[in-house]
């Protein structure tokens, strides 16, 4: 299987996507809004997929 960027970069993005998440609901905490672990979860579940879903896609004949 051959990915759009090196596995060291995936591994950077999951690990960013992850801290702005974190950072996110504590940003959200600080307005009022109060965001479940679930939901924090789940967005992050569904971000890291689409990451992935892009790392694997072929490139298209544009790039």
């Amino acid at each position: 299987m051959r990915l759009r960027t090196s596995p060291a970069k995936l591994l950077v993005l999951v690990a960013l996507c992850l801290v702005v998440l974190v950072e996110l609901r504590t940003a959200l905490a600080f307005v009022g809004v109060s965001l479940s672990i679930g939901a924090t979860v789940a967005v992050g579940v569904a971000a890291i997929a689409a990451l992935l879903l892009w790392a694997v896609r072929p490139a298209g004949s544009g790039e």
